[in-house]
């Protein structure tokens, strides 16, 4: 992520080194949210193409450029019909969970596999730009997992905490789910959301390699 355009050709190369990871990243987010959705009986997404791995599926051109730009983007939502779902307070929740879960599911296979593909690169000259992207698709997927997490509209989080809520005032809430980009974007803009998400990246990020490095050591020796 970064806090401004880049300036030099180095920024710029690792700008767009960083696209590969992202769109990754987004993909699978998305495709989750997909998947559970078909798998609870509303099949909108599958209708439209969005049960696919392909990206240009499921990015937002200009929310991907705000991304690089102010550190904040956004992909094109999966499109769920809740009144296809048996329960649609509870199946909402659960479709909405499954895009930061898949994230930080992501984020275990790609260091999963850091010390294989870091052992075939020992010594070459690529070892340390594929580490370093590996470590960054790996941030990448957390960062999304945890920032979707908010319980800020219309953000993964706000659905999954307004399905506690009685009925009455689940619906309230959703209605103005559109508002709460204003709110969020007041957020970042005066940097809340960084000062909150910044540590417990930094905690969650370091506890996920900590736990996967050593079962990585055991599945692929050394």
């Amino acid at each position: 992520m970064f806090n401004r355009i880049p300036q030099t050709m180095d920024q710029l190369l690792d700008s767009l080194l960083l696209i590969g990871p992202i769109l990754l990243c987004l993909t699978i987010h998305e495709l989750a949210h997909g998947v559970v959705a078909y798998k609870l009986g509303d099949e909108t997404a599958k209708r439209e193409g969005r049960l696919t791995l392909n990206p240009l599926k499921h990015i937002d051109p200009i929310g991907l450029l705000m991304m690089f730009i102010v550190r904040f983007g956004w992909a094109k939502p999966v499109p769920v019909n809740p009144y296809n779902l048996k329960k649609p307070k509870r199946d909402m929740a659960l479709i909405a969970l499954a895009g930061p879960v898949s994230n930080f599911l992501l984020a275990f296979v790609i260091l999963l596999f850091q010390v294989p593909v870091m052992r075939l690169l020992a010594g070459g000259g690529a070892g340390a730009q594929v580490g370093s992207l590996i470590l960054a698709g790996a941030s990448i997927s957390v960062f999304f997992g945890i920032f979707n997490l908010l319980p800020i509209p219309p953000l993964d989080g706000s659905k999954v905490l307004f399905s506690f809520l009685p009925g009455r005032q689940y619906g309230q809430l959703m209605r103005y789910e559109r508002y709460g980009s204003f709110v969020l974007l007041a957020l970042i803009w005066f940097g809340f959301t960084a000062i909150v998400l910044e540590p417990i990246f930094v905690a969650a990020f370091e506890l996920l390699a900590f736990a996967t490095f050593p079962i990585s050591r055991l599945i692929f020796g050394g």
